[in-house]
């Protein structure tokens, strides 16, 4: 198909094609969520540029093995957002890998040649048995990390993932290998920071100085209820601040570079974990709605997302169009840099094996869900009492 004619306006410090891709994530999250009348589609137009960044210029992740052990991470927090997640998955061309072609009927080693969500799986969105459901589910497809619905959860389920990645590096790195190093970037919400479980895991992630840990947190003052002032009104700067996290701050959602400049000190920063505070737009682009509650959980309508496409430079009339310039870019950017450090790390793990065959050997088995040799011989045995103890006595 042609790609548009002109790129979006409000896309700033961005190439013709950059722009082409952001809009390309924005109108297929528009056109799958009317196409299932149900969904969430403001969120999508608002951060496909913060996600699309994240992607194609931070994330280190081959799409062609989508299990390497290695790889970042990214949650979205956010679930509801999940056409946002969906349509990266797609046009970053994630493979799927064997355990979920399984779950699905298919077949594999460690990878296997079917894309792990199709353009045929994202008109299928919110359908049943589709790949894409409403919320990420962890077990459906390739591209997710984490199960997220309940708000918060992918928040808690960072940190673990963050404290994940130091404590293989203490167990499995040495001297001149270094064979795990990997970061974890999260999307959340409003919603997810109104949450105790996202605020207790913030807690943590400070205390232990989890710098490895980035949430991008979208500030767009808007729930589904509608603006956030009605129940929520945190300074979360400060708050973060007090909890032993860096703060960063963007302006404007679409301002790509300073996005850039946001993700790079969160790079440099070597002893606390990252927020970056990013204010967006809900429903960017659409004539009526954007900036209102009523593009947070439903469909736009014919009319709205034809005035958003219109906003865009977009075919108004196309539905689910895919310029092949956007894959290309995924490929040339996430794919490449993906496929070179999943390369590497492979040469790292083989010339440890020759210098640390013990590290090695563990290290395998660790990988191939197997308990190291004799984990069970420290487990203490509590004989029943004979008498009878108290639950409470005993559970503790």
């Amino acid at each position: 198909m042609a790609a548009p004619s002109a790129p979006a306006a409000g896309t700033s410090h961005a190439t013709d094609v950059d722009r082409l891709a952001i809009d390309t994530i924005r109108t297929l999250s528009m056109d799958a969520v009317e196409a299932a009348k149900s969904g969430h589609p403001g969120t999508p137009m608002a951060l496909a540029p913060v996600a699309y960044t994240v992607w194609t210029d931070f994330l280190r992740y081959d799409p062609a093995d989508p299990l390497w052990p290695n790889r970042d991470r990214f949650v979205l927090s956010c679930g509801h957002a999940s056409m946002l997640l969906y349509s990266l998955i797609h046009l970053a061309g994630i493979r799927r890998a064997a355990a979920h072609a399984q779950t699905h009927g298919g077949a594999g080693s460690s990878s296997v040649s079917e894309p792990a969500v199709s353009l045929e799986s994202i008109k299928k969105f919110r359908q049943l048995d589709s790949v894409c459901a409403g919320h990420p589910e962890h077990h459906m497809t390739s591209g997710i990390e984490t199960t997220t619905g309940p708000l918060g959860q992918g928040c808690g389920n960072s940190v673990g993932m963050a404290m994940a990645s130091r404590w293989l590096a203490a167990h499995y790195n040495t001297p001149g290998h270094v064979v795990f190093d990997y970061d974890t970037y999260v999307l959340c919400s409003d919603g997810d920071l109104m949450e105790g479980v996202a605020t207790e895991a913030a807690s943590i992630a400070g205390h232990l100085g989890l710098a490895n840990l980035c949430w991008i947190y979208d500030d767009n003052s808007i729930t589904i209820e509608g603006e956030t002032h009605l129940a929520f009104s945190e300074n979360v700067a400060k708050k973060f601040e007090g909890m032993g996290w860096r703060v960063e701050h963007v302006a404007d959602a679409n301002d790509t570079a300073a996005l850039k400049q946001a993700l790079q000190a969160f790079q440099s920063e070597q002893h606390k974990p990252t927020l970056v505070i990013v204010k967006s737009v809900i429903g960017f682009g659409a004539p009526k709605k954007a900036g209102s509650h009523e593009s947070h959980g439903a469909p736009l309508g014919a009319d709205e997302i034809k005035g958003a496409k219109a906003a865009y430079g977009w075919p108004v009339d196309a539905q689910f169009l895919v310029p092949s310039e956007v894959p290309e870019r995924f490929a040339r950017t996430m794919g490449d840099r993906g496929r070179k450090a999943r390369e590497a790390w492979q040469k790292t793990v083989a010339d440890q094996a020759k210098a640390h065959a013990a590290v090695a050997t563990e290290l395998a088995a660790f990988l191939a869900g197997h308990a190291p040799a004799g984990w069970d011989s420290a487990i203490p045995c509590f004989p029943a009492d004979a008498k009878g103890l108290a639950s409470r006595v005993s559970s503790g």
